[in-house]
This record gives C-alpha cells, structure tokens and sequence, in this order.
C-alpha cells in the first residue's frame, strides 16, 4: 500500500485502512435536490456508514482522514423510484405511522458512479464513556475486515449499491486532481433538527483529505 503522510491520532497512531468496492454507487450532491447527481468521489458521510457496519459501538466514533480513489471515474445514469412521505425518525422508531410508497411514489434520473473502488483511511475516536484505549478498537477493526465481518451489508451511498470490503492492497491512487466544491463533514445528531458542518472538498493524485474539523453552515442541510 502507497504511504500516505496523514494526520496520527491523540495517541499518535496513524489511520486504520479499509478497501471498498462495488459496482455502483450514489454520493449525491446536496444542491441539486430534484435530480440526483453524484459527487466523483465518496463522502467522508458515506465512509463512516462503512466503517459502521464493519464496526461500530457506542463508546467511539470514526473520524476520517482520507478517502483515495483506486478506479478509474465512470459515469452512469438510472432512473430510480422514490417516495415523497418520509416519516419521523420518532415515528419510524416507533411504528406509528406506515409510509405509502404507492401513492407517493416519483421517478427521478440519477447520475450514478460505475465500478468504484476506494481506500478509506480513519481514526477511532473514543469518548468520554470508553472504558478501553483507542487500540483495541483499531485492533478489532483490523480483524474484522480481515474476516470479512460486518454488523449489516454496506453500501455505497444509497442501500440498493452493496459494497465490498477487505484488507488494503498495494493498487496506486487514480492521477486525478479536481476541485468538488462544498462537500458534508459531519452531522451532529445531539443537536435538535441535528446540525451540520462542511468542507470544501479537493481530490489531489486521487487522495481525498479530510480535515480535522468541518465549517458550520447556517441552512445548509
């Protein structure tokens, strides 16, 4: 695997890898809201929906530091079906309410990704309520993918894209150098509506690096 010089975590550990692959995947860009159009690369969001399902408990959170793009960009467009009634987190949580996808139901076209392959690099954060070190999460990550274990399928943006997962391999990162304009950082689920930060986003040599800390965005969503 290329070594990457990237931020080392609070006990000065550089960054747990994970490869992922799949045959399609969505990373839709937030400002265009009725037809959805991918970013070219993975979103830091997206990444940590990965690294949860490989792994995930209570008492740490993942930070990412990079995402590299392994494959080549391709482009495809889909139409897709989707609903306009989305419940509550409350009432889905709950089963109060059933969603009638029949009656809500719109196509939209949707530019997708083809064929994708990416290198996640991320540090396991742990909270104030953990009782263990940062490396025994990083240790049972490591394992876990080495397994191929994981909580729930993942996915690669929308759930209908599957995502593959394993250890990194020594493939180069894609010549690619692009500015992605605003991309999502973080969201806050402690807040109430939850808030959000952002980033503007640039893939240089293929390698997209994530800072450390995103930009509160007021109305962005």
């Amino acid at each position: 695997m290329v070594n990457l010089e990237l931020r080392r975590s609070a006990a000065g550990a550089p960054p747990v890898v994970v490869q992922v692959w799949g045959e399609a995947a969505l990373f839709t860009r937030p400002e265009l809201k009725v037809e959805r159009v991918s970013y070219p690369v993975m979103t830091p969001s997206a990444a940590v929906g990965v690294l949860e399902s490989i792994y995930w408990k209570p008492q740490f959170r993942w930070e990412v530091v990079a995402i590299e793009v392994l494959a080549e960009i391709k482009q495809f467009t889909q139409r897709r079906n989707e609903t306009t009634d989305l419940a509550s987190l409350a009432d889905a949580a709950s089963g109060r309410r059933r969603i009638n996808t029949v009656a809500n139901r719109v196509q939209r076209n949707a530019v997708c990704l083809r064929d994708v392959a990416y290198r996640i690099h991320a540090h396991a954060v742990p909270k104030q309520i953990s009782d263990k070190p940062e490396a025994a999460y990083r240790d049972q990550f490591r394992r876990r993918v080495t397994r191929g274990s994981c909580f729930s399928q993942p996915y690669l943006g929308v759930r209908e894209f599957s995502a593959f997962f394993g250890d990194p391999d020594d493939r180069p990162a894609q010549p690619i150098t692009d500015k992605l304009g605003l991309m999502l950082h973080s969201v806050d689920h402690s807040t109430t509506p939850p808030s959000f930060t952002w980033f503007d986003a640039e893939l240089v040599d293929g390698v997209l690096t994530v800072p450390e800390q995103g930009i509160p965005a007021t109305g962005a969503a």
